[in-house]
């Protein structure tokens, strides 16, 4: 028995899954290759880390001042495990500060397993992957102290970030850095958008481990998304035009 009231989100919930799982089946079995549009500041990342191989100087990474409660640090440590393995291919000096406690192992962690799998595991150094502090503004402050004393050619900021983002973007522009920037917060896009040379804005930065991996189930998924925000969009315009003229007056005019 369906609650009153449940109906219409329960069909919608089934549609999406069909839908899902039809692209998901599709993209196994090679049925069709679900492409994303570029993103120039994901295609940039390899381009940033070659600059910085040519200077010989460091990247920097952040995934943000989130925990493992915000799916946007999940989001930003896909793109480090990708910066990462473009830093070893390249035998790079990669700098990755945190500032949640919880966070810090697993980039470390991520960052070794990179070098290991590029074999360049004796180019790691743990002291490149730093945890500086809890507070917002100290550790505001040991990351800018790092891009002016490291002389970073390249900032990456992914993840949650509040009134730090200015701060991080501008320190970036006087030490030289090209900076690539990705969240879903809009209060501090804006800041991102002024002080960055690429920004990933909302949907962008959730695909960017799709995007970076081309693996075909994940692109499935995107696609199956996309397929449910256009139905959601359609129901809302639907809606508001019943809702305006009444389901009668739509009637009659389709009567004419």
């Amino acid at each position: 028995m369906v609650v009153k009231g449940l109906l219409v989100p329960l069909l919608i919930e089934v549609v999406f899954a069909a839908a899902l799982l039809l692209v998901m089946y599709r993209a196994r079995h090679n049925m069709s290759t679900p492409r994303v549009r570029k993103v120039a500041g994901l295609d940039a990342l390899e381009e940033a880390i070659g600059r910085a191989t040519e200077m010989g100087r460091p990247v920097h990474f952040t995934p943000g001042t989130g925990d493992f409660g915000e799916p946007m640090t999940l989001a930003a440590l896909i793109v480090l495990n990708h910066v990462a393995r473009i830093a070893a291919k390249y035998d790079t000096r990669l700098i990755v500060t945190n500032k949640d406690p919880s966070v810090y192992p697993v980039t470390e962690s991520i960052v070794q397993q990179a070098y290991l799998s590029q074999g360049r595991i004796e180019s790691f150094v743990p002291m490149d992957v730093r945890y500086l502090s809890n507070d917002q503004f100290g550790y505001a402050s040991g990351v800018v102290g790092i891009l002016h004393r490291e002389k970073v050619a390249a900032n990456m900021m992914f993840g949650l970030f509040y009134a730090e983002s200015l701060i991080f973007a501008e320190a970036g522009n006087q030490a030289g850095s090209i900076q690539i920037a990705g969240s879903a917060y809009v209060y501090q896009l804006p800041m991102f958008v002024a002080a960055c040379d690429y920004t990933l804005i909302g949907d962008e930065f959730y695909a960017a481990g799709a995007y970076l991996s081309q693996d075909p189930v994940l692109l499935a998924n995107l696609t199956a998304q996309d397929w449910g925000k256009g139905f959601a969009i359609l129901a809302v315009v639907l809606g508001s035009i019943l809702r305006t003229f009444g389901s009668s007056a739509i009637l009659d005019i389709l009567k004419r």
